[in-house]
């Protein structure tokens, strides 16, 4: 790989980031739970491919840059579950408490 292509693929990445940063503030409140599935889904599919770059030992550069494309899927895909689970949990309702017997009159 020369370093002509390493300096563009950097530039598309770094673009890459800036747009989907703004594309995630301009969502609304409502949409961020099937958004984070969906953003999920996309983490899985880059984990794999991922896992296949760094298992094809092709070259150093490429082994390292796949250990961490799947280091950073993922810290993605747990962390999107986690995040998942914690906004859905908000949504639930709380247990409906057991009713309460009468108190007994204290016979003396």
């Amino acid at each position: 790989m020369t370093a002509n292509e390493i300096i563009t693929s950097l530039f598309v990445f770094a673009l890459a980031g800036f747009l989907g940063l703004e594309v995630i503030r301009k969502v609304p409140k409502l949409l961020h739970t099937p958004l984070m599935a969906l953003t999920n889904a996309l983490s899985a599919i880059s984990l794999v491919g991922s896992l296949v770059i760094l298992g094809e030992n092709a070259t150093t550069y490429s082994t390292i840059l796949g250990f961490v494309a799947v280091v950073a899927s993922t810290i993605n895909v747990v962390g999107g579950f986690l995040i998942t689970d914690k906004m859905l949990r908000m949504f639930r309702r709380a247990p409906a408490r057991p009713a309460t017997p009468p108190a007994e009159e204290v016979k003396s």
